[in-house]
């Protein structure tokens, strides 16, 4: 979810909006981090491609919805709350092959069958 908040010029009040995002991920390796680290309040920063894909709810009304979708070789990551909830950052990056940049993002870090070793990404 994203949040903003403002003062009404008309009226001086304080309002507050936010908005929430469906996030696909089809990145194994970012989907057992998001899964393993990530909880309810939690600050993280996430790249992919916005799609927006229309279906039929019980009613027969057709719906729409748009989501935040992490493909398989590209899209990112980052938990900015670090792996306790608090304090520092760590992060991880699901790939490169998209964009301008980095060729093989995530292959190879962390153990072999393990989570990825986030303690690495940190950029201090």
């Amino acid at each position: 979810a994203t949040s903003e908040s403002w003062r009404d010029k008309a009226t001086g009040e304080r309002k507050d909006r936010t908005e929430w995002h469906r996030v696909v991920i089809f990145n194994e390796r970012l989907a057992d981090v998001a899964e393993k680290y990530l909880k309810k309040g939690a600050k993280v920063y996430v790249e992919g491609q916005l799609q927006t894909r229309k279906w039929t709810d019980k009613d027969g009304a057709e719906k729409y919805t748009t989501e935040v979708v992490l493909q398989r070789f590209r899209g990112e990551l980052t938990m900015l709350d670090g792996r306790g909830g608090g304090g520092g950052e760590g992060g991880y990056e699901g790939g490169g092959g998209g964009g301008g940049g980095g060729g093989g993002g995530g292959g190879g870090r962390g153990k072999p069958g393990g989570p990825p070793d986030l303690d690495d990404e940190i950029p201090f």
